[in-house]
Protein backbone atom coordinates (compact mmCIF):
# COMPACT_ATOMS: atom_id res chain seq x y z
CA UNK A 1 0.00 0.00 0.00
CA UNK A 2 1.48 3.61 -1.27
CA UNK A 3 1.51 6.08 2.37
CA UNK A 4 1.18 9.44 2.09
CA UNK A 5 4.52 10.05 2.93
CA UNK A 6 5.72 7.33 -0.04
CA UNK A 7 3.42 9.18 -2.39
CA UNK A 8 5.08 12.14 -2.18
CA UNK A 9 8.85 11.18 -1.58
CA UNK A 10 11.16 11.53 -5.17
CA UNK A 11 13.44 9.61 -6.79
CA UNK A 12 16.74 10.93 -7.83
CA UNK A 13 16.72 11.56 -11.85
CA UNK A 14 20.06 12.90 -12.36
CA UNK A 15 22.15 15.82 -11.39
CA UNK A 16 19.56 18.49 -10.15
CA UNK A 17 16.12 16.40 -11.07
CA UNK A 18 14.35 14.13 -9.40
CA UNK A 19 10.97 12.63 -10.81
CA UNK A 20 7.39 12.66 -8.16
CA UNK A 21 4.69 9.67 -8.66
CA UNK A 22 1.45 9.90 -9.84
CA UNK A 23 -1.44 10.28 -7.19
CA UNK A 24 -5.31 10.99 -6.88
CA UNK A 25 -6.25 13.64 -9.48
CA UNK A 26 -9.18 16.09 -10.23
CA UNK A 27 -10.62 13.39 -12.65
CA UNK A 28 -7.68 13.27 -15.04
CA UNK A 29 -5.66 16.46 -14.14
CA UNK A 30 -2.89 16.64 -11.74
CA UNK A 31 -4.10 17.66 -8.21
CA UNK A 32 -2.67 21.13 -7.69
CA UNK A 33 -1.72 20.50 -4.29
CA UNK A 34 0.28 17.21 -5.04
CA UNK A 35 2.68 19.59 -7.55
CA UNK A 36 2.92 22.27 -4.70
CA UNK A 37 4.49 19.19 -2.25
CA UNK A 38 6.58 17.17 -4.61
CA UNK A 39 8.01 20.55 -5.94
CA UNK A 40 8.87 21.39 -2.75
CA UNK A 41 10.14 18.46 -1.70
CA UNK A 42 12.22 18.62 -4.91
CA UNK A 43 13.91 22.11 -3.48
CA UNK A 44 14.85 20.17 -0.18
CA UNK A 45 16.53 17.43 -1.70
CA UNK A 46 18.62 20.02 -3.30
CA UNK A 47 19.54 21.56 -0.26
CA UNK A 48 22.67 19.89 1.43
CA UNK A 49 22.15 21.60 5.33
CA UNK A 50 19.62 19.48 7.01
CA UNK A 51 19.35 22.31 9.74
CA UNK A 52 17.95 24.60 6.63
CA UNK A 53 14.40 24.21 6.04
CA UNK A 54 11.94 26.10 4.03
CA UNK A 55 10.36 28.88 5.19
CA UNK A 56 8.62 30.18 2.33
CA UNK A 57 7.15 29.17 -1.28
CA UNK A 58 5.61 30.70 -3.67
CA UNK A 59 4.06 28.75 -7.03
CA UNK A 60 2.27 29.53 -10.43
CA UNK A 61 0.68 26.95 -12.13
CA UNK A 62 1.72 26.96 -15.82
CA UNK A 63 -0.48 24.36 -17.35
CA UNK A 64 -2.62 21.60 -16.31
CA UNK A 65 -0.39 17.78 -15.12
CA UNK A 66 -1.72 14.57 -16.10
CA UNK A 67 -2.98 12.27 -12.89
CA UNK A 68 -1.84 9.29 -14.66
CA UNK A 69 2.12 10.79 -15.11
CA UNK A 70 4.99 10.95 -13.40
CA UNK A 71 6.18 14.72 -12.87
CA UNK A 72 10.12 15.49 -13.31
CA UNK A 73 11.30 18.50 -10.98
CA UNK A 74 14.42 20.53 -11.85
CA UNK A 75 15.80 22.59 -9.22
CA UNK A 76 17.99 25.27 -9.61
CA UNK A 77 20.27 27.46 -6.99
CA UNK A 78 19.82 31.12 -7.15
CA UNK A 79 21.70 32.13 -4.37
CA UNK A 80 23.11 30.88 -0.82
CA UNK A 81 23.91 32.69 1.95
CA UNK A 82 24.64 32.47 5.62
CA UNK A 83 21.16 31.95 6.78
CA UNK A 84 18.97 31.85 3.48
CA UNK A 85 19.01 29.28 0.65
CA UNK A 86 16.93 30.21 -2.45
CA UNK A 87 16.09 27.72 -5.19
CA UNK A 88 13.60 27.30 -8.66
CA UNK A 89 11.95 24.47 -8.84
CA UNK A 90 10.14 23.56 -12.61
CA UNK A 91 7.69 20.76 -12.61
CA UNK A 92 7.72 19.12 -16.24
CA UNK A 93 5.36 16.29 -17.79
CA UNK A 94 7.42 15.53 -20.94
CA UNK A 95 7.37 19.06 -22.48
CA UNK A 96 4.45 20.69 -21.01
CA UNK A 97 5.53 23.19 -18.20
CA UNK A 98 3.56 22.46 -15.35
CA UNK A 99 3.96 24.50 -12.57
CA UNK A 100 6.92 27.28 -11.22
CA UNK A 101 8.14 28.04 -7.70
CA UNK A 102 10.56 29.66 -5.94
CA UNK A 103 11.44 28.12 -2.49
CA UNK A 104 13.50 30.64 0.31
CA UNK A 105 14.79 28.22 2.66
CA UNK A 106 16.51 29.50 6.46
CA UNK A 107 18.51 28.11 9.30
CA UNK A 108 16.96 27.80 12.68
CA UNK A 109 17.64 31.24 14.68
CA UNK A 110 15.58 32.99 17.40
CA UNK A 111 13.96 36.61 16.80
CA UNK A 112 11.47 39.09 17.93
CA UNK A 113 8.07 37.09 18.24
CA UNK A 114 4.50 37.31 18.24
CA UNK A 115 1.22 35.41 16.58
CA UNK A 116 -2.24 35.90 15.17
CA UNK A 117 -4.99 34.04 17.43
CA UNK A 118 -7.44 31.49 15.99
CA UNK A 119 -10.86 32.01 15.57
CA UNK A 120 -13.38 30.80 17.39
CA UNK A 121 -15.23 28.37 15.67
CA UNK A 122 -16.63 26.26 18.22
CA UNK A 123 -15.29 22.46 19.23
CA UNK A 124 -13.65 19.30 16.95
CA UNK A 125 -16.51 16.92 18.30
CA UNK A 126 -19.49 18.88 16.93
CA UNK A 127 -18.31 19.86 13.55
CA UNK A 128 -17.42 16.20 13.45
CA UNK A 129 -20.98 15.60 14.34
CA UNK A 130 -22.52 18.68 12.09
CA UNK A 131 -20.37 16.09 8.82
CA UNK A 132 -21.71 12.81 9.75
CA UNK A 133 -25.44 14.28 10.22
CA UNK A 134 -24.94 15.91 6.27
CA UNK A 135 -23.27 12.86 4.84
CA UNK A 136 -26.13 11.05 6.10
CA UNK A 137 -28.84 13.09 4.29
CA UNK A 138 -26.72 13.40 1.19
CA UNK A 139 -27.38 9.78 0.11
CA UNK A 140 -24.51 9.24 -2.70
CA UNK A 141 -21.63 12.06 -1.68
CA UNK A 142 -19.96 10.81 -5.15
CA UNK A 143 -22.37 12.65 -7.26
CA UNK A 144 -20.82 16.10 -5.86
CA UNK A 145 -18.00 17.30 -7.89
CA UNK A 146 -14.87 17.42 -6.18
CA UNK A 147 -16.70 16.96 -2.39
CA UNK A 148 -17.58 13.53 -3.35
CA UNK A 149 -13.50 13.03 -4.59
CA UNK A 150 -12.41 14.29 -0.72
CA UNK A 151 -12.73 10.76 0.79
CA UNK A 152 -10.24 9.50 -2.26
CA UNK A 153 -7.23 11.79 -0.76
CA UNK A 154 -4.75 10.94 1.74
CA UNK A 155 -5.96 13.93 3.91
CA UNK A 156 -9.05 13.63 6.10
CA UNK A 157 -11.26 16.78 6.05
CA UNK A 158 -13.77 17.70 8.58
CA UNK A 159 -15.12 21.12 7.89
CA UNK A 160 -17.01 23.89 10.84
CA UNK A 161 -19.76 24.16 8.96
CA UNK A 162 -20.02 21.60 6.05
CA UNK A 163 -23.93 22.44 5.12
CA UNK A 164 -22.03 26.33 3.88
CA UNK A 165 -18.79 24.79 2.67
CA UNK A 166 -20.76 21.97 0.54
CA UNK A 167 -24.01 23.77 -0.37
CA UNK A 168 -24.67 25.56 -3.09
CA UNK A 169 -26.73 28.36 -1.02
CA UNK A 170 -24.51 31.99 -0.97
CA UNK A 171 -22.72 32.25 2.11
CA UNK A 172 -20.13 35.28 3.33
CA UNK A 173 -16.41 34.54 1.99
CA UNK A 174 -14.94 32.48 4.58
CA UNK A 175 -14.63 28.93 5.97
CA UNK A 176 -12.97 27.05 8.73
CA UNK A 177 -11.88 23.12 7.70
CA UNK A 178 -9.86 20.59 10.15
CA UNK A 179 -7.33 19.03 8.22
CA UNK A 180 -4.58 15.75 9.23
CA UNK A 181 -3.18 12.99 7.23
CA UNK A 182 -5.30 10.29 7.35
CA UNK A 183 -1.61 8.09 8.05
CA UNK A 184 -0.17 9.40 11.37
CA UNK A 185 3.83 8.82 12.39
CA UNK A 186 6.69 10.76 12.50
CA UNK A 187 7.95 12.28 9.12
CA UNK A 188 11.21 14.22 8.46
CA UNK A 189 10.79 18.16 9.03
CA UNK A 190 10.65 18.72 5.38
CA UNK A 191 7.96 16.32 4.50
CA UNK A 192 5.57 17.67 7.56
CA UNK A 193 6.07 20.99 5.23
CA UNK A 194 5.41 18.95 2.00
CA UNK A 195 2.24 17.38 3.79
CA UNK A 196 1.14 21.12 4.63
CA UNK A 197 1.66 22.25 1.19
CA UNK A 198 -0.62 19.29 0.13
CA UNK A 199 -3.37 20.23 2.44
CA UNK A 200 -3.86 23.82 1.68
CA UNK A 201 -5.03 23.52 -1.79
CA UNK A 202 -8.09 20.99 -0.79
CA UNK A 203 -11.20 23.24 -0.92
CA UNK A 204 -8.77 26.63 0.09
CA UNK A 205 -10.59 28.06 -3.46
CA UNK A 206 -13.74 27.34 -2.15
CA UNK A 207 -13.77 30.90 -0.17
CA UNK A 208 -13.97 32.55 -3.42
CA UNK A 209 -16.84 30.97 -4.53
CA UNK A 210 -19.23 31.00 -1.31
CA UNK A 211 -21.06 34.53 -1.79
CA UNK A 212 -21.92 33.18 -5.22
CA UNK A 213 -23.82 30.13 -4.49
CA UNK A 214 -21.61 28.07 -6.39
CA UNK A 215 -19.86 24.80 -5.97
CA UNK A 216 -16.10 23.64 -7.43
CA UNK A 217 -16.91 21.59 -10.36
CA UNK A 218 -20.25 22.31 -10.97
CA UNK A 219 -21.29 22.56 -14.54
CA UNK A 220 -20.84 26.37 -15.66
CA UNK A 221 -18.01 27.33 -13.70
CA UNK A 222 -14.26 26.92 -14.59
CA UNK A 223 -11.94 26.76 -11.91
CA UNK A 224 -7.94 26.19 -11.56
CA UNK A 225 -5.31 27.38 -8.97
CA UNK A 226 -3.42 30.28 -10.88
CA UNK A 227 -0.75 30.71 -8.30
CA UNK A 228 0.04 29.75 -4.53
CA UNK A 229 2.04 30.76 -1.03
CA UNK A 230 2.96 29.54 1.57
CA UNK A 231 5.26 30.69 4.75
CA UNK A 232 5.83 27.97 7.32
CA UNK A 233 6.29 29.77 10.75
CA UNK A 234 7.10 26.07 12.27
CA UNK A 235 7.23 22.56 11.37
CA UNK A 236 3.82 21.36 11.76
CA UNK A 237 2.55 17.38 12.39
CA UNK A 238 -0.54 16.75 10.14
CA UNK A 239 -0.20 13.61 11.87
CA UNK A 240 -2.46 15.43 14.40
CA UNK A 241 -5.38 18.05 13.53
CA UNK A 242 -4.80 21.15 11.93
CA UNK A 243 -7.34 24.08 11.81
CA UNK A 244 -6.84 25.88 8.14
CA UNK A 245 -8.99 29.60 8.89
CA UNK A 246 -9.23 31.04 5.94
CA UNK A 247 -11.62 34.37 3.34
CA UNK A 248 -11.80 35.37 0.29
CA UNK A 249 -11.67 39.23 0.25
CA UNK A 250 -11.87 40.16 -3.69
CA UNK A 251 -13.27 38.44 -6.37
CA UNK A 252 -13.61 39.68 -9.64
CA UNK A 253 -12.21 39.37 -13.40
CA UNK A 254 -12.90 36.01 -13.54
CA UNK A 255 -10.39 35.16 -10.87
CA UNK A 256 -10.85 35.17 -6.71
CA UNK A 257 -8.14 35.30 -3.61
CA UNK A 258 -8.47 33.70 -1.13
CA UNK A 259 -5.67 34.17 2.48
CA UNK A 260 -5.91 31.71 5.32
CA UNK A 261 -3.62 30.16 8.37
CA UNK A 262 -3.13 26.85 9.73
CA UNK A 263 -3.67 26.43 13.54
CA UNK A 264 -2.53 23.54 15.92
CA UNK A 265 -5.19 22.48 17.73
CA UNK A 266 -4.26 24.39 21.18
CA UNK A 267 -3.72 27.41 19.09
CA UNK A 268 -0.59 27.58 17.35
CA UNK A 269 0.37 29.71 14.25
CA UNK A 270 1.77 27.16 11.86
CA UNK A 271 1.41 28.72 8.14
CA UNK A 272 0.11 31.42 6.52
CA UNK A 273 -1.27 30.45 2.84
CA UNK A 274 -2.52 32.45 0.17
CA UNK A 275 -4.10 31.71 -3.30
CA UNK A 276 -5.80 33.07 -6.66
CA UNK A 277 -7.66 31.08 -8.30
CA UNK A 278 -9.27 31.26 -12.18
CA UNK A 279 -13.24 30.96 -11.50
CA UNK A 280 -14.83 31.83 -15.10
CA UNK A 281 -17.97 31.51 -15.80
CA UNK A 282 -18.78 29.69 -18.71
CA UNK A 283 -22.85 28.71 -18.79
CA UNK A 284 -25.40 27.12 -16.32
CA UNK A 285 -26.31 28.22 -13.03
CA UNK A 286 -23.64 30.67 -12.47
CA UNK A 287 -24.02 32.64 -15.27
CA UNK A 288 -27.89 33.02 -13.80
CA UNK A 289 -26.55 33.77 -10.83
CA UNK A 290 -24.46 36.30 -12.80
CA UNK A 291 -27.32 37.45 -14.86
CA UNK A 292 -29.12 38.30 -11.84
CA UNK A 293 -26.91 40.32 -10.48
CA UNK A 294 -26.68 42.62 -13.41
Amino acid sequence: MTTFADMLTLDAAGEGSWTGKPGPGVGKRMFGGHALAQALMAACEAEPDADRLPHSLHAHFLQPGDAREPMRYDVTTLGTGRSFARRRVEAMQVDRHVLTMTVSAQGDEDGLSHAAAPPDIGDFDSARRALEQWQDAQGNLRRLPVIGDLGLRPIEVVPADAPSLFGDAPHPPGSAVWMRAREGGAVSPAMARAQLAYASDILFLRNALLPHGVRPGEEGIQIASLDHAIWFHTTPDFGQWHLLAGESPWAGKGRGLSRGHFFTEDGILVATVTQENLMRVTGGRPAERLRERG
